[in-house]
Formats: C-alpha cells, structure tokens, sequence
C-alpha cells in the first residue's frame, strides 16, 4: 500500500507540474514545463548526492578514520545484502543523519557527530539500518525527484509572478494568480506525504535489518529530543533538505499534520513497539553502553 500510495503521490506531483505550464503558456508551456522537468531531474539524479553532501560539510570515513562507525555500517549492509555504501561524517552538534544516492551501488550514508557520542551502539545501529532501508528502497532518488518537481513548480510559480503568464488562459489573471500562490503549497503537501510515506516503512525495514525495532525507537526519541535542542546551521540555511534526515532537523513537530516533513515521532516509537511485542522473529536486545 505504502509502495501504491508513494506512485500515486509522484503522479500527482508530475500532473500538476504539467498542468500548470499548461494553465500558463498552453500545451507550448505544457511541452516545455515536461522538458524542464526530465532537464531538473536529470541534473538531480547524476548530482544530488554530491551537492548535499558537500553543503553539510560532510568528509568520507573508513575503517581506518572511523573503525566502530563504519563497521556498524558493513554488518548492517551484510543483515540487508546491499552494496556498501560510501560513509560520511558531518561535524554537527545536533544528532541526526540521512542517505542520498540514486540507487544502492552509488549510495552513501551520513551521521552527524552529535549523533555518534549521544548514542548507544545499538541505538546507532538502528539508525544506520533505518538510512540503509531509504537507500533499499530507493527512496533517496523519490526524494531527490520529488524535491526537483517541487522546486520546478515553484519557479513556475516565479515566471507567472515575474511575467504574468498567460493572463488570456483558463481563468485570466485570477487564474495566474491563483497559480503563484496554491500551486508551490501543494506541491510541498504532495511532497511532505510522500516523505511521511517513506519514513514509516523505512522504520520497519530497518528495525528488520538490524534485528531491534527498540534500539530504533529509543534512538528515535533521543534524536527528536537533540533536534529540539540543539540548532542544525547547515540545515536551517537549507530547509528544502529537511526530509532527508531521520527527524525533522528543523524544529520537532508535536502533531503529525499536513505540514510536516516527518511523520509525528511518538506515532512512529508507537509502530517500533508494536512490532516489537508482535515478534516477527525480532529479537530486543538491552543497549550498550554509550558510545562515541
């Protein structure tokens, strides 16, 4: 259903990113819009991952640089079978990480260092597993599109501020103006729902893959507490990259609204717990001690 949910989602977005090209130059505006679009997503599927990795500041780690890290990293790849992925560090206070990458033989994984020495072994484990799950699923490169039509009807909303658009179209000028502004807000809804989407089934693939839905949900409830704390520069500077991490690096949300680029975090610690009580052939270890 998730899987449904997330194509129906994508096709929403690419249909009102035609339409309003439509609604402002026409089926001419409605062909260039589609050619803007694969020109952005193209752009976006061979680069995305090094640009986000390089304005979080992010430096590649080894079993040399980072020996504890990265071998959480490779017994989690061998649980899923995947590739290894590139691993990153980002010097940042506030715990948190994310994935990026197009697909699994090109991926890469990223903690913050405030994750690292506020976490346990265990709690990092699922955290890891939970960016690898993103990484199995391909949800990095639904992302990355996602946040490249969403930006696209955003600057087609700026033509029609800037030029008029097609003030002789559907609708005239109320209709232009109608564009600019609930064509970029429900772009942003369709995108936060396909981020909500995306993180409840990574929590369950990742609590697959490291073997501890519980280790997930108290890092979960550990990262939602540090993201409410402690201010992530990087991510405040860049707030487009927010559904990237595992928690809303931006402020916590208390309510799981239309708004929100994450789903409610005690709804998704509720879900952890549940699986955890149904079995599954999960097995809930005791934490180790803090680790750094």
């Amino acid at each position: 259903m998730n899987y449904m949910r997330t194509g129906i989602l994508l096709a929403a977005m690419t249909g009102l990113f035609l339409a309003i090209g439509f609604l402002l130059g026409g089926q001419t505006g409605m062909i260039i819009a589609f050619v803007v679009a694969l020109a952005m997503n193209g752009f976006a599927y061979w680069n995305s991952d090094k640009m986000v990795l390089k304005m979080y500041g992010a430096r590649q780690v080894d079993a040399g640089s980072a020996p504890e890290y990265y071998a959480i990293v490779e017994r989690l790849v061998r649980n899923a079978g995947m590739p290894m992925p590139k691993v990153f560090i980002m010097e940042n206070p506030q715990p948190n990480a994310f994935a990026t990458g197009r697909d699994p033989d090109n991926a890469s994984v990223a903690a913050t260092t405030g994750l690292l020495q506020m976490l346990t072994r265990d709690e990092i484990e699922g955290v890891m597993a939970h960016e690898l799950a993103h990484v199995k699923n391909r949800d990095t490169l639904i992302m990355t599109i996602t946040a490249t039509i969403a930006g696209a009807i955003g600057m087609l909303a700026n033509f029609a501020l800037f030029f008029g658009g097609n003030r002789n179209g559907v609708g005239g000028i109320i209709g232009t103006i109608a564009i600019m502004i609930l064509a970029p807000m429900a772009a942003g809804l369709v995108q936060m729902a396909i981020s909500r989407t995306r993180e409840y089934e990574a929590d369950r693939i990742g609590a697959e893959i490291c073997g501890n839905p519980m280790a997930l949900a108290s890092a979960l409830a550990k990262i939602s507490n540090g993201a409410a704390r402690i201010d992530n520069v990087h991510a405040e500077s860049n707030p487009a990259t927010a559904h990237m991490f595992i928690i809303n690096p931006l402020h916590a949300n208390k309510v799981d609204n239309l708004f929100s680029t994450h789903p409610n975090t005690q709804n998704r610690i509720d879900r952890l717990q549940q699986l955890a009580r149904g079995g599954g052939g999960f097995t809930a270890t005791a934490n180790s001690g803090p680790w750094g």
